[in-house]
Order: C-alpha cells, then structure tokens, then sequence
C-alpha cells in the first residue's frame, strides 16, 4: 500500500513537472521580454523614488538653477547606488532586439524619413559617447519621441523617458538628467 502510495504522489509530480514544462514552452517569448523588461524599469523607479524621497522637495516656485540642482543631486545618488550599472541592464539584448523590430516598420514606412527628420530636427552635429548612468550631456538637445513611436514602446512610468541621440534610443530620467540605459542603432 506505501508503495503504491509513492507511486501515486511519483505520478503527480511528473504529471505536474510535464504541465509546467508545457506552459514554459508556450509562454510568448515577446511578452516574457517585456515582463522582464517591466520588471528592470520597475527595479530602477524603485530605487530613483528611494533616493527622491531623501532630497529635500523642491518648492512651489523654482528657478532653473534650482531645478539643476536637485537634478544633479539626484543623479549623483543615482549614479552612487548604481555604480556598476552597464549597457543591457534594463534594455536587455533581447528587449534590444524588440525595441528594433518594434521600430523598424515605422522608420522604414511611408512616414519614416519624416519622423527620423522630426526627431533629429535639434540633433546635435558632435559626436555623443553614450554611458549608461551617466548625465545626460547638457550641451546636446533633448529629442522629442513621435506619437507613433511611442505607441510602439511599453509604456513607461513618469520616471523615465524614451528618447534618441543620433540613431540610438535612450532611456532617460527627467528628474536627474542621467541615463539609465540604452539601445543602438534603432533607425
């Protein structure tokens, strides 16, 4: 009777093992790269808010200089709690790939040299050397992101934001005026 009751219990877990490697193999590979990457974003907000939450609030009626310098601050802890962050930490090589294919048809549309014109309009002519955690080059205009692009993106909290230097997407923090990842040569 024990034996067959270990048999009987040897039986579920197989059957158990056997559904669980069924449903890996049919999890849309698509949708697990963007769990992740939400997952990644989600990570960086957390921290970002953890430190915001340290720096005193700016007030109701600021000043650019003062603006600067609660974002330099912010990016200074930012940086600090990520020192060892490195390209493909949040865009991961495989959301590199579906931030491409994502933007591919819409860059080499009917409306594409249109919306690769209107992203460059303020480009900067110098040469940009991208860093992942660092400032965000003061010199360098920041693009604007089409509304057809960003339909395409997942949708990000108010922390980040998507936007492009030269032919590269960046994912960029407002608040502290860093760089928290990025993804080359999306045109």
């Amino acid at each position: 009777m024990l034996q067959a009751a270990a048999a009987g219990v040897l039986l579920l877990f197989a059957s158990v093992d056997a559904s669980e490697q069924r449903t890996t193999q049919q999890v849309n590979p698509k949708a697990a790269t963007l769990a992740e990457f939400t997952k990644r974003v989600d990570a960086y907000v957390e921290v970002h808010r953890k430190l915001e939450g340290t720096l005193p609030k700016l007030p109701e009626q600021t000043d650019p200089y003062q603006i600067d310098k609660h974002e330099r601050a912010l990016g200074r802890l930012i940086q600090e709690a990520r020192k060892t962050a490195k390209p493909g930490d949040i865009f991961t090589p495989a959301m590199q790939r579906l931030v491409r294919s994502l933007l591919v048809p819409i860059f080499r549309g009917a409306d594409g040299r249109q919306l690769k014109a209107e992203i460059l309009d303020n480009e900067y002519k110098g040469n940009v050397k991208l860093a992942v955690n660092a400032r965000y080059p003061d010199d360098v205009p920041i693009s604007t992101v089409p509304p057809q692009v960003l339909a395409q993106l997942p949708k990000l909290p108010e922390q980040l934001e998507y936007r492009f230097v030269q032919n590269h997407m960046i994912l960029f923090d407002p608040h502290a005026h860093i760089i928290a990842d990025f993804v080359e040569r999306v045109f």
